[in-house]
């Protein structure tokens, strides 16, 4: 799970890793026989009974440094991803961040270049807020008429939904559901782990190869499948 990838010189939230450390990061994936995927990708592969050496790459936010940074970092290393964007913000920014400094997030133009380079175009809700909290108005306009929205704009299906914040519960897992995506990722969902409430890893700039390598390990033992969603 990634985020912005550029200056980070002001990064309250630990969201940002710079170009040459995601570079980094990518190089120890392909050096242990791995590659970075989109997350519809890696999903397949584990139907079928393959994926054992890809990784599902998942950005948040959209912003608009993705397309200037991330992008050329991935295709050097031959990696794939899943971009996370919020259509009702287009060109805004990060107004959800009360500490953060503002960070610019993708165009309508952005969005279609990514999708045009392969990336998997996913949705991260239509505004940036907590699904759980939301009423029943909300909930369907930042699953379903994001989904819509998005699907407009690339001319392209939607299928992955991320869960702002990483919170889910069942109510919000059944909005997704019932809007059409087949999958969604969240952080930590505990007994909700399933193909809608996938458990991701946090990737941020202190994340060294030794570190990599722990987390790797710590996910496998600590994030385990269950029944649920």
């Amino acid at each position: 799970m990634y985020h912005s990838v550029g200056d980070r010189s002001d990064d309250p939230y630990r969201i940002t890793v710079t170009p040459d450390r995601l570079e980094a990061q990518l190089r120890w994936l392909r050096r242990r026989g791995l590659r970075g995927v989109p997350v519809a990708e890696l999903l397949a592969a584990r139907a079928r009974g393959d994926g054992g050496d890809l990784v599902g790459l998942t950005f948040d936010d959209g912003y608009a440094d993705f397309v200037e940074h991330a992008l050329p970092c991935l295709r050097r290393w031959g990696c794939g991803a899943t971009l996370f964007v919020l259509p009702g913000r287009l060109a805004g920014d990060n107004a959800w961040d009360p500490l953060g400094p503002r960070k610019p997030l993708l165009s309508a133009d952005g969005i279609r270049h990514a999708a045009a380079e392969g990336v998997e175009i996913g949705s991260h809700g239509l505004t940036h807020v907590d699904l759980t909290t939301a009423d029943d108005a909300v909930l369907t306009a930042e699953t379903a008429g994001s989904r819509a929205l998005l699907a407009e704009l690339t001319g392209a299906p939607v299928t992955g939904f991320c869960y702002p914040y990483g919170t889910v519960d069942a109510r919000a897992a059944d909005a997704v559901r019932a809007a059409g995506y087949t999958y969604a990722c969240a952080i930590d969902p505990g007994p909700l782990t399933g193909p809608y409430a996938l458990p991701r890893v946090h990737v941020g700039q202190r994340d060294t190869s030794v570190r990599l390598l722990l987390k790797t390990r710590l996910h496998r033992l600590r994030r385990r499948a269950s029944a649920g969603v």
